[in-house]
Parts: structure tokens; C-alpha cells; sequence
């Protein structure tokens, strides 16, 4: 079991095609491909039966946390996925997650089964569970997403989410992607992550093509639709 923990500031931009071209040619010479920079980005959101967390998160508190299973791609029970604890204080993103088994992981989050391996993030996301009493799987999130990082500094990363769907069946990483589309076909979810500024370059070509600051949660927006189905009335 691997453990990773991030520390950065996201700031998101809903972009149409045009402007998503205008970024891409800015990023000429700046921004280089991940390696694993197309891909196909799964997750199950967590959340108490009266969707406590996501109500919490849609108010903008200064302080605001998620629990979401995360792979690749579809995946078989025995790959690897990544069980992410994701917290916002004061505009500054943590994220800390584990790398385990997708049927350990969800045999876990049902209480079947304790984590394969003792760790600090293990234990915080353990206490997580605990503390939510009854959080089960609650949205299923896909999306296809480009990512890229800076060829001077590889902290600094930008990520392109398109095609974002949402279902609240099949709520498992082994189930195939799909589900309804949050965006028109035009439109992506830009976002830059970064532990410092973001490059004056960048800024002017945001800014040149028009772009503004979104807040945009996958999770939240999928809420707003679902909650909204259910009574007639938008929960934002």
C-alpha cells in the first residue's frame, strides 16, 4: 500500500472550445504532456445518507473535506486504486490517499475488512468512515481528462476535464465509465494546481481569452442535478 499527500492551491476556469485553444496555444514551449496525461478518470464519492458532506461543501465554509475512491480507468478487483481524503482550508488543498487493491479498498469502506497496512493517512481516512456514521457510496463521477506540468517547474500542473458524467448506479470502479453529462460538449473544466503563483504568461492568456474563475464541484454539481430530480427543487 503507497501513500501520497499533496499540498496546493486549485483554481478552476470553465472554458468553451475556443478559449481551451487559445490556452493550449499558450502553453507552447511552457507546458509539457504528462506522461500519463490522457486518461480516463474514475471515482467513487462518499457521503452520510442525507449527503451531509456535499451540502457542508456547497456553502463555501472555510474549511471543507470528501472522501472519494479513485482509478485509471476501469478497473479489475485486484488493480490498484487510490482511496483519496481531500480536505480545503482557506482556499489551500490537501490531499492525502492511499494506494491499495480495488476489492480491499471497497471491502473496507463497507466495514468487511480493516485497511491491509497500518499508516498515518490510513488511520485519518479509518477515522473519516468512522466519524461519518453510515457514509456509503453516494454519486459515481467519470470524466476524461488532459493533463499537463510545467517544463520549469514541475509543481505546477493544468488539467483539462471534459465529457464529466455522473451516475448513482453501477457505483463501483469495476463498472464501465458512463453516465449523464454535467457539461455541454463543448465545455472543459480547467484547473490549475500549483504551490505558488500562477505564471504571469498563464494569467495574460486566461485573461486574453476570456476566461473567468469558476466554482465548480464535480460532486456538488452532480448533487445539485440528482437532489433536484428527486424534489423539484435545486439544493445550491
Amino acid at each position: 500500500m503507497e501513500s501520497h499527500v499533496f499540498q496546493r492551491h486549485e483554481i478552476k476556469y470553465l472554458l468553451n472550445s475556443q478559449q481551451r485553444a487559445a490556452v493550449e496555444v499558450a502553453f507552447c514551449g511552457r507546458m509539457l504532456p504528462d506522461p500519463h496525461g490522457e486518461s480516463t478518470i474514475c471515482n467513487v464519492y462518499y457521503d452520510t445518507p442525507d449527503f451531509r458532506l456535499v451540502r457542508a461543501s456547497l456553502e463555501q465554509p472555510v474549511y471543507k473535506e470528501k472522501l472519494r475512491l479513485r482509478s485509471y480507468g476501469q478497473v479489475f478487483p485486484e488493480e490498484q486504486v487510490f482511496l483519496e481524503l481531500k480536505k480545503k482550508y482557506k482556499g489551500v488543498v490537501y490531499k492525502r490517499r492511499i494506494e491499495l487493491a480495488e476489492d480491499r479498498a471497497a471491502a473496507f469502506m463497507i466495514g468487511l475488512s480493516p485497511l491491509p497496512y497500518d499508516s498515518q493517512i490510513g488511520n485519518e481516512i479509518d477515522y473519516f468512515r468512522r466519524f461519518y456514521t453510515g457514509i456509503q457510496p453516494a454519486v459515481y463521477l467519470c470524466y476524461d481528462r488532459s493533463a499537463w506540468f510545467c517544463a520549469e517547474d514541475a509543481s505546477l500542473r493544468a488539467t483539462f476535464d471534459r465529457n464529466i458524467r455522473w451516475r448513482q448506479n453501477e457505483m463501483e470502479l469495476i463498472a464501465a465509465p458512463g453516465g449523464e453529462a454535467l457539461l455541454l460538449p463543448h465545455q472543459s473544466l480547467f484547473e490549475i494546481k500549483t504551490a505558488g503563483a500562477i505564471p504571469l504568461w498563464l494569467v495574460e492568456a486566461l485573461d486574453k481569452a476570456g476566461a473567468k474563475k469558476a466554482s465548480f464541484s464535480k460532486y456538488g454539481e452532480a448533487y445539485k442535478v440528482f437532489s433536484k430530480e428527486r424534489t423539484g427543487v435545486c439544493c445550491a
